[in-house]
């Protein structure tokens, strides 16, 4: 296997010729870096790139080979870890340069799961400032780009850890997901991300200040690394103020379970926003008919996602009062969100509507077992294309664009985005599966049957 091979195999297959001495960690480190090195000035997948550590760690974890009686289900296979989350020594950005040089003395529990699975990490992502954008052109910073077409977006806010999966800069990422934020990316470069459901992967240390609208998640190449993956950073930290018991069987098991007979609904339309475009809807029609073949029941239905609006609306515009910085550092769509924040009894108010809307919506699958819609309501943007419009023109266009995709932040539920096809310009198009509460497996089980019907992991962007 050459050394592009290499960087395009699937985490869990690299696992696995990592366990049989095939291929070293040394090795692997060295091939991503030096892509990293040849590629990310034109894709912005990376903030900061951690080589003297990585390597460091893949000589150790080297070594280990050929004495270690038992070994981590991820040792030795290198990921990268989102701007947004700490890794103890490294530069936490936040995509805002006036946090350059802030130095954590700490890893989040998120990162202490990655590390305890053996992964050795590469550096931190890029992403939008604060993650507020599903896009990724934080200023002072390139802009991340897709590989399949350099001129679009890679999404947003882990718009730089899809667009490393999907170049080769790493085998598999870690995102979080707070509107849209993993299963976007995913969509936009075509790769698979997991929004878990909320108390499934840890918040520790710092906590969580959104009322439990975003999560930790996976992405990558394929639905069974993503699932191993989630089964490596699930389970409870001390002091967790909710969370979910480990599965059983795993996730991974999930992949290889088939499942059928299955309530579906679907749609393309999302109210009161807004309906897919022509690319979007043919993957949700496309995705449909071959769970119908699957032997699933298949029936027209979405919930009215109408009262989930103006609350996520408050809760997003605290999030970024509560990020601390000072209003002359911020991106002008900040800025504006900033100025509309309200008190403290209004953000409560609007949990408390979240919560009670979200109660009708999951009210909704006692009659489906699987929700399926499109990811966001059209095809990626160009990088820069909304950079001239006003702040409420871009922000207004943000929510039409991301509207599937809140709904599942605000009830706390699984949601899976995968990819399907590609569009007119040669960009991915994906389709978003949303499961009950706090099933995942069921989720991962119909994904893992899709990608099978669909084989996606043969393509590989021209870069």
């Amino acid at each position: 296997m050459n050394e592009t091979d290499l960087a395009f195999t699937s985490a869990v297959e690299l696992a696995q010729l990592i366990r049989h001495q095939e291929v070293s960690p040394l090795e692997l480190v060295e091939i991503y870096l030096q892509r990293i090195e040849r590629l990310n000035p034109q894709l912005g997948s990376y903030f900061t790139v951690t080589a003297e550590l990585a390597i460091a760690d893949a000589q150790a974890k080297t070594e280990m080979l050929a004495t270690a009686a038992e070994l981590p289900p991820f040792f030795g296979v290198p990921i990268s870890i989102k701007d947004l989350n700490t890794v103890a020594g490294v530069p936490c950005t936040y995509g805002n340069p006036a946090l350059l040089n802030n130095i954590p003395n700490y890893d989040d529990g998120v990162v202490t799961r990655i590390k305890q699975a053996g992964f050795i990490i590469l550096g931190k992502t890029a992403t939008s400032e604060i993650g507020s954008f599903p896009y990724t052109e934080p200023t002072s910073f390139p802009p991340s780009r897709n590989p399949w077409n350099l001129e679009y977006t890679s999404g947003g806010s882990s718009g730089g850890a899809a667009a490393a999966v999907a170049a080769g800069l790493c085998a598999i990422a870690q995102g979080s997901d707070g509107g849209g934020s993993i299963r976007g990316p995913a969509a936009c470069c075509g790769l698979v991300g997991i929004k878990p459901s909320r108390g499934r992967v840890t918040k520790a240390p710092v906590g969580d200040r959104l009322g439990g609208i975003a999560v930790n998640g996976p992405i990558a190449r394929t639905v069974a690394d993503a699932a191993a993956m989630l089964d490596a950073i699930s389970g409870y930290f001390i002091g967790d103020p909710y969370w979910l018991p480990d599965p059983e069987p795993s996730f991974l098991a999930a992949t290889q379970a088939k499942v059928s007979g299955l309530r579906i609904a679907f749609s393309t339309k999302i109210l009161p926003l807004g309906t897919a475009d022509a690319n979007c809807q043919q993957g949700v029609l496309q995705t449909v008919q071959l769970l119908e073949q699957l032997g699933n029941t298949v029936t027209e239905s979405c919930p009215d996602f109408s009262g989930l609006v103006e609350p996520f609306q408050i809760v997003w515009q605290a999030g970024v009062a509560a990020s601390g910085l000072p209003v002359e550092a911020l991106q002008p769509v900040n800025r504006w969100l900033l100025a509309r924040t309200g008190s403290v009894a209004e953000y409560l108010r609007a949990l408390s509507q979240l919560q009670i809307v979200s109660r009708q919506i999951v009210a909704f699958f006692e009659n489906f077992d699987v929700l399926v819609l499109p990811v966001y309501l059209h095809s990626p943007m160009r990088v820069g294309e909304w950079a001239a419009l006003s702040p409420e023109e871009t922000f207004q266009n943000i929510m039409r664009w991301v509207a599937p995709c809140p709904p599942a932040n605000a009830t706390g539920q699984p949601a899976i985005a995968l990819p399907v096809g590609f569009d007119s310009h040669g960009l991915p198009i994906s389709v978003q599966l949303v499961g009950k509460p706090a099933a995942e497996a069921t989720l991962i089980s119909l994904a893992a049957q899709i990608e099978a019907a669909k084989p996606w992991i043969q393509h590989r962007p021209a870069l």
